[in-house]
């Protein structure tokens, strides 16, 4: 695919260039159909276009398309941060502030535990992903290509192993990680806060442990530490609850949020307790375009939209259909490269193994490959690119996701053993 004018340094994953989708489907420039797992990287969990969305976006353009709103402020800010605390499952008041991607809410959570504890230090987990931009690089739990050739990057930030079901690091292994990092490289003092995605996205779609997240919780309440939670990828419904922490029965003291927040317009945001959120002093938080009234109207509509009946059904549909696919591929027995499913509800990863033919990376870029030659379009992740990430939007009509499934089998079927 030529890509004039740009740079060389984004990758590309499909050299394709799509003109226009509909809940779980898409269209390239030549007319070709495609069933879309990428989801726009966890962007489009109610699909392309939903006509809910739309509406609430084109009637808002004809109002008020921007305001600044720490310069002057506008209805449709304030409307999502009190549907925000509606929405979000937590026992206390939310206080938030809207920005516009998740790397911002990233930083922004930084410089608010910087300012609510006094500490500089951050600990954060091995495959873990934030974001893209200086700061929040340093927290990414692997070094390429995020990291490499950019030298000393903004800290301190200590990593310890994530643990969880799917990656064979339990509980035990990841506490004795901290004490350990306590003793030996920075005091628990010193800690401002520990960030951790409940369910890791790039890392391979695996769940925290819930035994470790308990006693995380316990250990930060008697340091000081603030607890963030990142659900940028994980939140609004992709595991079928509203937000993946509910899966693990504890709560954050700071909540990420993006993607699938506005439906595919730019808002994110950080959120938590009022005495948190309001540590930074007066101008110490803001954004010229964060919180734009357009992609108010589009959050405040998914809100609506994604009743807890409706996640819940949604994720259970796609959930059982995908888990039949892949418990049907492996019971085949022709398809050796296929390992173990991680993930919850309908955030799924396959993982790609190693056979003496390939590596997992390579069937699993093979399959992309090939899945785009048969109409589907997939995304990689996990430290090795060995995992098959599957983001299908939630609404996507059963048909439609089977449909996507098959050309999936028929994909893996070109791959050599």
């Amino acid at each position: 695919m030529d890509l004039p004018h740009i740079s060389d340094s984004l990758g590309i994953v499909h050299p394709i260039c799509i003109e226009r989708g509909r809940n779980a489907e898409v269209w390239d420039e030549q007319g070709m159909h495609y069933v879309d797992f990428v989801g726009g990287i966890g962007v489009l969990n109610l699909g392309h276009g939903h006509p809910a969305v739309v509406e609430a976006v084109k009637a808002q353009v004809g109002t008020l398309m921007h305001s600044a709103f720490n310069a002057l402020p506008h209805r449709g800010y304030l409307e999502v941060a009190r549907a925000l605390d509606a929405f979000v499952p937590v026992s206390y008041p939310l206080s938030c502030m809207l920005t516009n991607s998740g790397a911002e809410a990233t930083e922004n959570a930084l410089k608010i535990a910087r300012a609510a504890t006094g500490r500089q230090g951050v600990i954060a987990f091995d495959d873990g992903f934030h974001g893209r931009t200086l700061a929040a690089l340093n927290l990414n739990g692997k070094v390429k290509p995020y990291k490499n050739r950019l030298g000393a990057l903004p800290g301190p930030v200590h990593h310890l192993p994530f643990p969880s079901r799917d990656g064979g690091v339990d509980a035990d292994t990841a506490m004795t990680a901290l004490e350990r990092l306590f003793d030996v490289e920075i005091p628990a003092d010193e800690v401002a806060c520990i960030i951790v995605e409940p369910v890791q996205g790039e890392g391979g779609f695996r769940l925290l442990c819930a035994d470790f997240a308990v006693r995380l919780r316990a250990l930060c309440e008697s340091h000081g530490i603030l607890l963030i939670f990142d659900e940028i990828q994980s939140g609004f419904g992709r595991t079928g609850k509203r937000f993946a922490f509910s899966h693990l029965g504890v709560e954050p003291d700071l909540l990420l949020m993006g993607k699938s927040m506005a439906a595919g317009l730019p808002l994110a945001a950080v959120a938590g307790k009022g005495e948190i959120m309001n540590a930074p002093p007066k101008g110490g938080l803001g954004g010229t375009y964060s919180g734009n009234a357009v992609a108010c109207a589009a959050a405040r509509t998914v809100m609506e939209v994604m009743s807890e009946d409706r996640l819940a059904g949604w994720s259970e549909r796609q959930e059982t259909m995908v888990r039949e696919a892949y418990r049907d591929w492996r019971a085949s027995g022709r398809y050796p490269m296929l390992g173990e499913m991680t993930g919850v509800g309908a955030m799924r990863g396959i993982v790609f193994e190693d056979t003496p033919g390939a590596t997992g990376a390579e069937h699993l870029a093979g399959l992309l490959a090939a899945g785009r030659e048969e109409g589907v379009l997939l995304m990689p992740s996990g430290r090795r690119r060995n995992v098959l990430r599957l983001l299908p939007p939630l609404t996507t009509e059963p048909e439609v996701l089977g449909e996507g499934l098959a050309r999936l089998e028929r994909a893996l079927g070109r791959l050599q053993p």
